[in-house]
């Protein structure tokens, strides 16, 4: 941040305008390096400034969001603030990978782009106000989840007629790209529907196949293969808000001609998704 606009005089960084005894650059960076020895970074914010920050700025069930997350600083200060005051803050960290010098010690680590930095203090932070909280920890939010972006999960199917071959037709039976998990399908599938991220994911066994239930059965979802109508009529009975399968999931014709049909007697308003 720089004063009235000003683009060719060195200035100090924002958090040199608070006292000294909230925390420097240099303070900021023995304090990471207690977390992490080998982290790389030359600038850290202090907590207790982003934290400072926090208290007066937000309220206590806030969403605080880093644009420019870089060692994950207000991750652990929202952490350390919620455990102090018994917020319930919620914290969203974006940070482009960025590699880490391959001759460094963060690199050496095993720590291969800024992110992976990130994760580890968020982590080892987490650790270490659990073990301060002692038996107050139970009440502590102190977990997150790590997105990536990602091009979609489906496979591309528009090809001009001349293009296609038959040995193309068969390739196109499974429509989403080989690389992809029933995780990545999942979060697609929660976007799509306008399901927070942050719901709460459990995964179950139904009727032999593994269920994705989301926000306490809002959402069941089976991208398993081979789902026969044992799986599909348990779930069903569940009576969930969305039920989404994957199209190549159906284990014969049968169970994907009885898919509309089990869902009409056991729970008709469900809304039926297949991917």
């Amino acid at each position: 941040m720089r004063p009235n606009g000003e683009r060719n005089e060195t200035t100090e960084p924002f958090w040199g305008f608070f006292d000294k005894t909230m925390g420097t650059a240099e303070s900021a960076k023995k304090e990471l390096g207690e977390l992490i020895e080998n982290h790389g970074f030359e600038t850290v914010k202090p907590v207790e400034i982003i934290k400072r920050l926090c208290f007066h700025a937000t309220d206590k069930d806030a969403l605080i969001l880093d644009f420019f997350s870089g060692s994950a600083t207000t991750a652990h200060a929202v952490m350390q603030l919620n455990a102090e005051d018994g917020g319930s803050r919620k914290f969203i960290m974006v940070q482009l990978p960025e590699a880490t010098d391959e001759k460094s010690e963060a690199n050496r680590a095993g720590y291969w782009n800024i992110c992976e930095i990130g994760k580890e203090r968020i982590r080892r932070a987490g650790a270490k106000i659990a073990a301060v909280a002692g038996e107050e920890a139970a009440g502590l939010d102190l977990g997150f989840r790590c997105l990536r972006l990602d091009t979609s999960n489906m496979t591309d199917v528009y090809y001009a007629p001349d293009a296609v071959t038959q040995d193309g037709l068969f390739a196109q039976v499974d429509n989403v790209k080989e690389d992809r998990t029933p995780e990545d399908l999942l979060v697609q599938t929660m976007l799509d529907l306008g399901i927070l991220l942050s719901e709460p994911i459990a995964v179950e066994e139904i009727a032999g196949r593994r269920v994705f239930n989301v926000a306490d059965g809002f959402l069941l979802a089976c991208f398993d293969r081979d789902v026969t109508d044992e799986t599909v009529t348990a779930i069903a009975k569940r009576k969930p808000y969305y039920a989404v399968f994957r199209d190549a999931s159906m284990a014969d014709d049968s169970a994907l001609t009885n898919f509309d049909q089990l869902f009409a007697a056991y729970s008709p308003a469900t809304v039926q998704r297949v991917l």
